[in-house]
Protein backbone atom coordinates (compact mmCIF):
# COMPACT_ATOMS: atom_id res chain seq x y z
CA UNK A 1 0.00 0.00 0.00
CA UNK A 2 1.40 3.59 -0.91
CA UNK A 3 1.52 5.92 2.12
CA UNK A 4 -0.62 8.91 2.01
CA UNK A 5 0.80 12.18 0.88
CA UNK A 6 1.84 14.87 3.55
CA UNK A 7 5.31 16.72 4.67
CA UNK A 8 6.64 15.58 7.80
CA UNK A 9 8.54 18.43 7.52
CA UNK A 10 6.82 22.23 6.34
CA UNK A 11 8.78 23.70 3.85
CA UNK A 12 9.86 27.47 5.30
CA UNK A 13 7.99 28.58 1.79
CA UNK A 14 4.88 27.48 3.17
CA UNK A 15 4.96 28.92 6.67
CA UNK A 16 5.81 32.16 4.75
CA UNK A 17 2.87 32.02 2.59
CA UNK A 18 0.98 32.58 6.02
CA UNK A 19 3.25 34.63 8.31
CA UNK A 20 -0.20 35.02 10.94
CA UNK A 21 0.08 31.76 11.75
CA UNK A 22 2.14 30.29 14.60
CA UNK A 23 4.61 27.37 12.75
CA UNK A 24 8.02 26.88 15.33
CA UNK A 25 8.10 28.93 18.80
CA UNK A 26 11.33 31.02 18.12
CA UNK A 27 13.14 29.55 21.32
CA UNK A 28 16.79 30.35 23.02
CA UNK A 29 16.97 27.30 24.71
CA UNK A 30 16.69 23.67 23.76
CA UNK A 31 12.79 23.64 24.17
CA UNK A 32 9.97 21.40 22.42
CA UNK A 33 6.47 22.10 21.52
CA UNK A 34 4.69 18.93 21.87
CA UNK A 35 1.07 18.65 20.73
CA UNK A 36 -2.06 16.43 20.63
CA UNK A 37 -4.90 17.01 17.72
CA UNK A 38 -8.38 14.99 18.57
CA UNK A 39 -9.04 14.09 21.74
CA UNK A 40 -9.11 13.80 24.96
CA UNK A 41 -10.66 9.90 24.85
CA UNK A 42 -10.26 7.98 27.31
CA UNK A 43 -8.13 4.70 25.41
CA UNK A 44 -5.22 7.05 24.56
CA UNK A 45 -5.50 10.61 26.79
CA UNK A 46 -5.04 9.07 30.06
CA UNK A 47 -1.78 7.04 28.69
CA UNK A 48 -0.43 10.03 26.90
CA UNK A 49 -0.89 12.36 30.29
CA UNK A 50 0.79 9.49 32.65
CA UNK A 51 4.03 9.15 29.47
CA UNK A 52 4.25 13.50 30.11
CA UNK A 53 4.65 13.04 33.69
CA UNK A 54 7.29 10.34 33.59
CA UNK A 55 9.52 13.14 32.12
CA UNK A 56 8.22 16.38 33.87
CA UNK A 57 6.73 17.45 30.14
CA UNK A 58 4.27 20.09 29.23
CA UNK A 59 2.36 19.93 26.28
CA UNK A 60 -0.73 21.72 24.45
CA UNK A 61 -3.69 19.73 23.48
CA UNK A 62 -5.82 20.45 20.67
CA UNK A 63 -9.00 19.13 21.90
CA UNK A 64 -12.69 18.38 19.71
CA UNK A 65 -15.28 19.98 21.39
CA UNK A 66 -17.99 17.10 21.18
CA UNK A 67 -15.04 14.68 22.93
CA UNK A 68 -14.36 16.97 25.12
CA UNK A 69 -18.21 16.80 26.31
CA UNK A 70 -18.19 13.29 26.71
CA UNK A 71 -14.92 13.12 28.71
CA UNK A 72 -14.69 15.73 31.15
CA UNK A 73 -12.93 14.11 33.88
CA UNK A 74 -9.96 13.86 31.27
CA UNK A 75 -10.05 17.51 30.17
CA UNK A 76 -10.04 18.70 33.79
CA UNK A 77 -7.17 15.88 34.13
CA UNK A 78 -5.32 17.95 31.18
CA UNK A 79 -5.39 21.09 33.12
CA UNK A 80 -4.58 19.54 36.44
CA UNK A 81 -1.48 18.23 35.13
CA UNK A 82 -0.49 21.88 34.25
CA UNK A 83 -0.81 21.41 30.35
CA UNK A 84 -2.85 23.64 27.71
CA UNK A 85 -4.97 23.17 25.40
CA UNK A 86 -6.54 24.55 22.37
CA UNK A 87 -10.23 24.31 19.89
CA UNK A 88 -9.77 21.71 16.63
CA UNK A 89 -13.60 22.52 16.44
CA UNK A 90 -16.24 20.91 17.75
CA UNK A 91 -16.84 18.02 15.18
CA UNK A 92 -13.29 17.74 13.80
CA UNK A 93 -14.54 19.46 10.48
CA UNK A 94 -12.56 20.37 7.52
CA UNK A 95 -12.10 23.47 6.46
CA UNK A 96 -11.60 23.01 2.45
CA UNK A 97 -15.09 21.27 2.36
CA UNK A 98 -17.39 23.38 4.98
CA UNK A 99 -19.43 26.14 4.12
CA UNK A 100 -17.60 28.87 6.31
CA UNK A 101 -20.75 30.35 8.62
CA UNK A 102 -20.88 26.86 9.34
CA UNK A 103 -16.84 26.31 9.92
CA UNK A 104 -16.96 29.45 11.85
CA UNK A 105 -20.22 28.72 14.18
CA UNK A 106 -18.24 24.95 14.84
CA UNK A 107 -15.01 26.53 15.71
CA UNK A 108 -16.63 28.50 17.94
CA UNK A 109 -18.38 26.00 20.11
CA UNK A 110 -15.19 24.19 20.24
CA UNK A 111 -13.42 26.95 21.31
CA UNK A 112 -16.25 27.76 24.19
CA UNK A 113 -15.68 23.86 25.36
CA UNK A 114 -12.11 24.54 26.15
CA UNK A 115 -11.76 28.18 27.29
CA UNK A 116 -8.48 28.31 25.13
CA UNK A 117 -7.91 31.40 22.47
CA UNK A 118 -5.15 28.81 20.74
CA UNK A 119 -6.89 26.55 17.37
CA UNK A 120 -5.96 24.28 15.05
CA UNK A 121 -7.38 23.75 12.11
CA UNK A 122 -8.50 19.88 11.49
CA UNK A 123 -6.04 18.42 8.94
CA UNK A 124 -4.25 21.83 8.84
CA UNK A 125 -7.15 22.82 6.27
CA UNK A 126 -8.30 26.40 5.93
CA UNK A 127 -9.49 28.57 2.99
CA UNK A 128 -7.93 31.88 2.77
CA UNK A 129 -11.49 33.13 3.84
CA UNK A 130 -11.68 31.72 7.16
CA UNK A 131 -7.83 32.04 7.76
CA UNK A 132 -8.68 35.88 7.58
CA UNK A 133 -11.43 35.50 9.70
CA UNK A 134 -10.15 33.08 12.37
CA UNK A 135 -7.08 34.82 12.89
CA UNK A 136 -8.56 37.87 14.08
CA UNK A 137 -9.90 35.95 17.03
CA UNK A 138 -7.26 32.93 18.18
CA UNK A 139 -4.19 32.28 17.77
CA UNK A 140 -4.16 29.92 15.16
CA UNK A 141 -1.28 27.04 16.03
CA UNK A 142 0.08 24.78 12.81
CA UNK A 143 3.61 22.92 13.08
CA UNK A 144 7.08 22.60 11.26
CA UNK A 145 6.97 18.44 12.17
CA UNK A 146 4.16 15.85 11.69
CA UNK A 147 5.14 12.48 13.05
CA UNK A 148 2.52 10.47 10.70
CA UNK A 149 1.61 8.88 13.67
CA UNK A 150 -2.03 8.55 12.36
CA UNK A 151 -0.63 6.71 9.01
CA UNK A 152 -1.36 2.94 9.39
CA UNK A 153 1.02 2.38 6.42
CA UNK A 154 4.59 3.89 7.72
CA UNK A 155 5.93 1.56 10.16
CA UNK A 156 6.47 3.06 14.17
CA UNK A 157 10.07 3.23 13.75
CA UNK A 158 9.23 5.90 10.39
CA UNK A 159 7.10 7.44 12.70
CA UNK A 160 10.14 7.67 15.55
CA UNK A 161 12.75 9.00 12.66
CA UNK A 162 10.26 11.48 11.33
CA UNK A 163 10.32 13.65 14.87
CA UNK A 164 14.07 12.88 16.04
CA UNK A 165 15.68 13.51 12.45
CA UNK A 166 13.27 16.50 12.16
CA UNK A 167 13.53 18.60 15.28
CA UNK A 168 14.79 21.83 16.29
CA UNK A 169 15.00 24.09 19.02
CA UNK A 170 11.67 25.76 18.86
CA UNK A 171 9.76 22.96 17.17
CA UNK A 172 5.90 22.33 16.93
CA UNK A 173 5.32 18.64 17.14
CA UNK A 174 2.23 17.02 15.80
CA UNK A 175 1.01 13.74 17.93
CA UNK A 176 -2.64 12.22 17.62
CA UNK A 177 -4.20 11.27 20.90
CA UNK A 178 -7.22 8.98 18.79
CA UNK A 179 -7.56 5.58 18.62
CA UNK A 180 -6.46 5.53 14.83
CA UNK A 181 -2.96 6.58 15.99
CA UNK A 182 -2.37 4.73 19.22
CA UNK A 183 0.15 2.08 17.56
CA UNK A 184 2.19 4.46 16.39
CA UNK A 185 2.22 7.20 19.14
CA UNK A 186 2.26 3.83 21.94
CA UNK A 187 6.01 3.32 20.28
CA UNK A 188 7.16 6.42 19.45
CA UNK A 189 6.02 9.10 22.41
CA UNK A 190 8.29 7.55 25.01
CA UNK A 191 11.25 7.54 23.18
CA UNK A 192 10.72 10.96 21.97
CA UNK A 193 10.48 12.08 25.22
CA UNK A 194 13.46 9.95 26.21
CA UNK A 195 15.76 10.97 23.37
CA UNK A 196 15.22 14.57 23.29
CA UNK A 197 15.48 14.54 27.31
CA UNK A 198 18.98 12.97 26.66
CA UNK A 199 19.86 15.56 24.54
CA UNK A 200 18.88 18.16 27.30
CA UNK A 201 15.56 19.42 25.81
CA UNK A 202 12.26 20.38 28.24
CA UNK A 203 9.29 19.86 26.60
CA UNK A 204 6.82 23.11 27.15
CA UNK A 205 3.03 23.94 26.50
CA UNK A 206 1.77 26.75 24.57
CA UNK A 207 0.54 29.38 26.33
CA UNK A 208 -2.25 32.24 24.43
CA UNK A 209 -2.08 34.21 27.93
CA UNK A 210 1.49 34.62 27.72
CA UNK A 211 2.01 38.02 26.15
CA UNK A 212 5.53 37.74 25.59
CA UNK A 213 5.03 35.12 23.35
CA UNK A 214 2.31 36.83 21.50
CA UNK A 215 4.13 39.65 20.55
CA UNK A 216 6.87 37.60 19.49
CA UNK A 217 4.35 35.45 17.20
CA UNK A 218 1.40 38.01 16.40
CA UNK A 219 3.02 41.32 16.18
CA UNK A 220 0.82 44.21 15.31
CA UNK A 221 0.27 45.66 12.32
Amino acid sequence: MQEKMYLVKTPQFIQSLFPNFVWKVPSKDKSIYLTFDDGPVPEVTPWVLETLKDFNAKATFFCVGENVKKNPDIFSSIIEDGHTVGSHTFNHLNGWSTENIKYFHNVRMGAYEVKSELFRPPYGRLMPRQAMFLQRHYNIVMWDVLSGDFDPNISQERCLNNVVENVSPGSIVVFHDNIKAKGNLDFTLPRVLEHFSSEGYTFKAIDAENLEFKQHLRPSA
